[in-house]
C-alpha cells in the first residue's frame, strides 16, 4: 500500500506536468463511478492528504485512494486495464487497481489537513491530543489511524516506533509524555526522509527493523501481527519498551 511520502511523489510529478486549468479531453477505464462527469471540465489543483491523491474540479473532486495494490503511470499505460484513464492536451494520466470517489463541493470542507504527517498545515499538538484521547488504545494501532497520523503506513509505523524506542503493543496511556511528544515528532521526520531516500532509490537499505531478522544493534527482532489490524510488524523486544 503506498504511504503518504509515495503520493506526495505522485503529485509533485503531476504539477510539474502544469495542467492546473487545463480541460481533460477524454477518458475512459473499467470505474463504476461516473467518469464523464469530468469531460471537458477544468482541473483547479491536485493535492495530497495522507493516502489520498485528490484532483479538484471546481464543484467536485475525486479521490484516489492506492489501496493495497494500487499503481499509476504518467505519459504511459501498463498491459492490465486502467481503472481510469484521464486525457489532457498534452498529458495522460492513468490509475489502476485503485478506489475512487467523488468529494462534492470544497474539498477543503472534508479534509482536517492539520492531520496530514506531510502538509503545511499538520499540528503535533493536535495529534498529541487526538492519541491521549484513545487512552486504551494501543500505539501500533495509533499510528495507522489516518485521522491522527494521515500518510503513516506500516512501513513508518514499524520504523517509528523502533526509532524512538517504544515496544508496538504499548498502551498509549501507560507512554510516557515526553516518548509520546517524541513519536509525533518523528512521525512527521522519518516520513520526509522516506520521500528523500524513495526518490533516491534507496529506501530499503535505511529500513533499521523492517523485514529485518536483526536489529542495528543485532539483536533478534520479532515478526507479529499486532492489533486491531493485524498489520505486519517488526520490532526488538530488546531495544524498544513495553509499556502497559
Amino acid at each position: 500500500m503506498p504511504e503518504g511520502p509515495s503520493i506526495v511523489i505522485l503529485r509533485e510529478l503531476v504539477e510539474e506536468l502544469d495542467l492546473e486549468g487545463q480541460q481533460v479531453t477524454a477518458l475512459s477505464g473499467n470505474t463504476k463511478i461516473e467518469k464523464d462527469r469530468m469531460l471537458h471540465q477544468k482541473v483547479t489543483d491536485f493535492k495530497s492528504w495522507g493516502k489520498h491523491f485528490l484532483i479538484c474540479f471546481e464543484d467536485f473532486s475525486l479521490r484516489i485512494h492506492f489501496m493495497m495494490f494500487g499503481s499509476y503511470r504518467i505519459n504511459e499505460r501498463k498491459d492490465a486495464p486502467a481503472r481510469l484513464s484521464l486525457s489532457f492536451e498534452n498529458a495522460e494520466l492513468n490509475f489502476y487497481s485503485c478506489s475512487l470517489k467523488y468529494i462534492e463541493g470544497d474539498v477543503n470542507a472534508s479534509y482536517d489537513w492539520s492531520a496530514d504527517v506531510m502538509g503545511e498545515q499538520w499540528n503535533p499538538g493536535k495529534a498529541l491530543k487526538k492519541i491521549k484521547n484513545k487512552p486504551q488504545a494501543l500505539i501500533c494501532d495509533l499510528l495507522l489511524d489516518q485521522e491522527i497520523f494521515s500518510g503513516v503506513g506500516n512501513i513508518i509505523k514499524n520504523e517509528v516506533l523502533y526509532r524512538v524506542g517504544i515496544h508496538p503493543s504499548s498502551i498509549a496511556a501507560s507512554i510516557p509524555s515526553a516518548k509520546l511528544k517524541l513519536l509525533v515528532t518523528q512521525a512527521r521526520a522519518y516520513s520526509f526522509d522516506f520521500l528523500n531516500w524513495k526518490k533516491a532509490y534507496v529506501l530499503k537499505k535505511h529500513w533499521l527493523v523492517n523485514t529485518r531478522k536483526f536489529c542495528p544493534l543485532e539483536h533478534p527482532l520479532v515478526k507479529s501481527y499486532l492489533g486491531k489490524t493485524k498489520r505486519r510488524t517488526f520490532f526488538c523486544p530488546v531495544c524498544q519498551v513495553l509499556y502497559d
